[in-house]
């Protein structure tokens, strides 16, 4: 029975034997510089291209994990012609004092750092998707759903510069912080500020949700919520729901993992993301 498989994260090893091209700083936020770890197409000339983007966020409840557990994924779509960066940003901790909404405006300052420096990583400022894992995911909902203002946006960021994505792609994501959901003790009494499912508005990027249908850790009903309140908001809100999938299903099994990436790279295709040719 599948509740007896071992959890066995099928894309470490894969991972591990993964490098960036290139480490870019985005954003230096005290003493510490924050990098865009940036994999670029073999014949990415940045000069004279203008390639799609794909930032992605790795998970980890905002607390833990780091950049390269979702190398994969930017390597398999720099492989497809995409310029793919893996975010690193801030870890929720007590001690150094950083939050969750500090999490999400290093997405967002991210994604402004993107359209304003587009021109010398060599891609276009209108194509730039946002996807994420997990509590990446709610980052990565984070650079598209939340208003501006200082709880969401850093006080050194450019704000004529926009964070809006020109897609979405959350994978499992925290979508839903209330008692419900995930996330309200780590965030604390100010939960719905930043909780996506309560501040669904018209206008957000065309968006694929990947979701386990089992997902008991960011529970499906959120995501489930999400869609409807996205298309009734207006929004092209699609869902890909992978039966009896727990959380992070994908990672445990490298035949749902190809899965996955087919159905990501069905929704970047649809969206003109891929060089012709």
């Amino acid at each position: 029975p599948a509740a007896a498989e071992p959890l066995v994260r099928v894309l470490e090893p894969l991972a591990a034997e993964l490098e960036p091209d290139r480490k870019v700083v985005y954003k230096t936020v005290g003493s510490r510089d924050l990098e865009l770890h940036v994999f670029e197409p073999s014949d990415h000339d940045p000069k004279s291209d203008r390639r799609s983007c794909f930032l992605i966020v790795h998970g980890g409840g905002w607390a833990g994990g780091e950049p390269r557990r979702v190398y994969p994924i930017a390597d398999h779509l720099a492989k497809k012609g995409v310029l793919a960066v893996s975010l690193e940003y801030r870890l929720l901790s007590a001690r150094s004092g950083v939050t969750v909404f500090d999490c999400v405006k290093d997405g967002r300052s991210a994604v402004r750092y993107l359209r304003a420096h587009a021109k010398e990583l060599g891609i276009d400022p209108g194509k730039i998707a946002v996807s994420g894992a997990s509590a990446g995911g709610h980052v990565a909902l984070g650079t598209a759903v939340f208003d501006e203002g200082p709880d969401y946006d850093e006080s050194t960021d450019d704000r004529s510069v926009s964070c809006r994505p020109d897609l979405l792609l959350p994978l499992y994501p925290v979508i839903d912080t209330s008692a419900e959901g995930y996330g309200q003790k780590k965030i604390g009494e100010r939960w719905r500020s930043l909780s996506p499912v309560h501040q669904v508005k018209p206008g957000l990027p065309p968006t694929l949700l990947l979701h386990g249908t089992a997902d008991t850790v960011t529970p499906f009903a959120g995501a489930t919520r999400f869609v409807e309140l996205s298309r009734k908001a207006g929004n092209d809100c699609e869902l890909f729901a992978f039966e009896g999938g727990r959380h992070g299903w994908f990672i445990f099994n490298l035949d749902h993992y190809h899965e996955a990436l087919a159905r990501i790279d069905e929704f970047l295709e649809k969206h003109g993301w891929f060089p012709e040719g």
